[in-house]
């Protein structure tokens, strides 16, 4: 028996260490997946989608939060979202969000009605985002902002000021025309919208209607 007990041991401590790796996982999945169930809707953003091309919109929402986005061009100026070019970047801003909720900003359809979620989008998922690798740099046709300590390294990046909901995003102006969205034929917004931590929560949509240059 005494030949035997040295062997034994380390099966011992890799079996508890395993253990332990394994509670700690379930944990952390834990942790991460019961907000996204239980999260509860705040209701609506409170926005009516202007009609023309403002660069800048605000409203109250159902949360009492008033949001503020503004679209310009990397100069500064109000950018001119009749006309806008693939290709070109445009900077978003915004101010009195909900920081505990991460958001996309990006190119989607305008909803048919009031209260549906923007959708489907330009652009996709932040580059490199599904590989916990997002640009941190450089504008992107679509960008991930969250302060979630779960899913910051997948994201963009964080809000600028949590306290104030502010945030800016470089966004590159994609083709007109992808995944089965045509831009040219449907009505689509420079667009915040809760991201997937909170997909069925319209509190944070926000649109400036866009029109891509012929």
């Amino acid at each position: 028996m005494s030949a035997t007990q040295p062997r034994r041991r380390p099966a011992r401590a890799i079996l508890i260490a395993v253990l332990a790796v394994a509670v700690v996982v379930l944990v952390a999945v834990v942790a991460i997946l019961v907000p996204i169930l239980t999260h509860q809707s705040a209701g609506g953003s409170g926005q009516a989608v202007p009609q023309g091309f403002a660069s800048e919109s605000t409203a109250t929402g159902a949360d009492g939060r008033t949001r503020t986005v503004e679209v310009r061009t990397p100069d500064g100026k109000p950018a001119d979202l009749a006309r806008v070019a693939p290709g070109s970047e445009l900077v978003v801003t915004g101010t009195g969000f909900d920081a505990s909720i991460g958001i996309y900003v990006g190119v989607c359809a305008i909803p048919a009605e009031p209260g549906r979620k923007p959708s489907p989008c330009l652009g996709g998922i932040p580059k490199g985002a599904e590989r916990g690798k997002a640009a941190k740099e450089g504008a992107q046709p679509s960008v991930w902002i969250t302060d979630d300590w779960a899913w910051k390294a997948f994201a963009s990046h964080g809000y600028a000021d949590a306290a104030k909901g502010a945030f800016t995003a470089r966004v590159l102006v994609p083709e007109a025309s992808s995944d089965g969205l045509d831009c040219r034929k449907v009505a689509c917004a420079i667009t915040t919208r809760a991201d997937h931590t909170a997909a069925q929560d319209r509190v944070q949509d926000m649109q400036l209607p866009i029109a891509f240059a012929q």
